[in-house]
């Protein structure tokens, strides 16, 4: 097929006045070689905490406000709690009876540190695994700016079994989630604030040559070492590898024109004491990272498990003036717990419809990014099993929706398999995640 004269490049600049401007992301545009439109396929991982209300009355007569929105698995209906995703049916798909076995043994509050990566944090070795966001970025992470995002309301990497951040590169790196949306925009569109791109680019040289040094001084090293003592050097040395490469990514990505974005409504002196707000901006900053394709991949915690001590302590107290913390509204099960899953329910529709209104191509960005939302424990028992998990969009990526799916009573299916799907729909081949045993391919077309 002849490609069409109005086609341009996705890095054509607009130049003038020796200024070069990267042009948004327009229908026009062409995403890969010379007369392809091979559009950006994306994934996102977003976490709730406190877990969700599930009333077991055996007559149901509670279930208006169970954050599951049909009782039966089949065609999606919805009740109050998940009113918000019905102009989204055709877009979304709730999975039932889906875990990680490696958070098990956990506490419920603590296996959320694991609902990324599916790792087993049971035993003596608490040092994570690498999370699915990050496989993909692995692969195909160059293709942009930034190989990935990673959010969280809370920031940091916090601890074993309080993590504020769902991305790891592998055992022992967690990765620091951005929380402060005015940072959080100059790292993505703004990053040489203080700094001319000059002196970004020699500082990134003389890392390089550092960086280089150590690898030498390394691997000179690694021969006059024992067996053990080489395999721990070999670990270092594939971490300063690894890091080298970004040095060098990051340094290429200079010589690449910044988008220009339209921050109209974005508020980025937004604070915690306005939840919703709070919430949307941190959306809002997600949903500009995808429209300018400056990433394709990203994880965003909501609330980490344990917050004590920060205003998400308080979000319940400020969205429903609930008289408490909002990790108590769970536990004690009062009538504002479903609407607390409401008003989560209407930020996660929010952005989902942000994407959706968004044209890409002959279709849209909803239709092109696979985003899963949920919990790591299902209700104030501390449960580590059946997490309730919602997965929305990558309609042009081989997923089907509009079905509640139960595993329950089968033979064991982990939620990595979902994972393994979510991986391949990126164009990441991978075979296997944590303890996956295939792909899921209930909710594949």
């Amino acid at each position: 097929m002849k490609q069409k004269s109005w086609y341009i490049n996705r890095r054509e600049l607009l130049r003038g006045g020796g200024v070069a401007l990267a042009l948004p992301c327009l229908q026009g545009m062409t995403w890969g070689k010379a007369g392809a439109k091979a559009l950006p396929k994306r994934m996102v991982v977003s976490y709730i905490a406190y877990g969700v209300y599930e009333p077991k009355t055996k007559d149901g007569s509670h279930h208006d406000w169970n954050w599951w929105p049909c009782k039966d698995a089949g065609p999606l209906s919805f009740n109050q709690s998940s009113a918000p995703f019905a102009p989204l049916k055709d877009s979304v798909s709730y999975l039932r009876g889906l875990e990680h076995a490696g958070g098990l043994g956990m506490g419920g509050h603590s296996s959320g540190d694991v609902f990324a990566t599916g790792a087993d944090m049971t035993g003596n070795e608490k040092t994570n695994n690498i999370s699915v966001d990050q496989v993909a970025a692995k692969m195909n992470g160059h293709l942009t700016r930034y190989p990935s995002l990673v959010l969280g309301t809370e920031g940091g990497t916090g601890s074993y079994g309080s993590a504020k951040t769902l991305s790891h590169y592998g055992p022992g790196r967690p990765i620091p989630s951005m929380h402060r949306p005015q940072e959080i925009f100059n790292r993505l569109f703004n990053p040489y604030t203080g700094k001319g791109v000059e002196q970004v680019r020699a500082d990134l040289k003389r890392e390089a040559s550092v960086l280089d040094l150590l690898l030498d001084d390394s691997k000179r090293l690694h021969r006059r070492l024992g067996k053990e003592d080489q395999a721990k050097v070999s670990e270092y040395l594939d971490s300063v590898r690894a890091l080298e490469k970004r040095v060098e990514r990051t340094s290429q990505w200079t010589y690449e024109a910044l988008p220009s974005v339209d921050t109209k409504g974005l508020n980025l002196e937004v604070s915690h004491k306005d939840p919703e707000l709070y919430t949307r901006c941190m959306y809002d900053l997600l949903y500009l990272a995808f429209q300018t394709d400056s990433t394709r991949f990203a994880t965003l915690m909501l609330e980490s498990e344990h917050s004590s001590g920060s205003e998400m302590w308080n979000y319940a107290n400020y969205v429903l003036g609930y008289k408490g913390a909002t990790h108590d509204i769970a536990h004690k099960r009062p009538a504002e717990s479903g609407q607390w899953d409401n008003w989560r329910a209407k930020q996660h529709a929010y952005f989902l419809e942000r994407l959706r209104n968004t044209p890409e191509g002959d279709s849209n960005m909803l239709d092109q990014t696979v985003v899963v939302w949920g919990s790591a424990h299902p209700h104030a028992s501390h449960s580590t099993k059946d997490y309730p998990i919602q997965v929305a969009g990558g309609n042009a990526l081989g997923f089907k929706h509009g079905n509640l799916h139960s595993f329950e009573g089968k033979k064991k299916i982990p939620l990595a398999n979902l994972f393994v799907s979510m991986l391949h729909a990126v164009d990441v081949p991978a075979k296997s995640f944590a303890d996956s045993t295939g792909a899921m391919t209930e909710i594949l077309s």
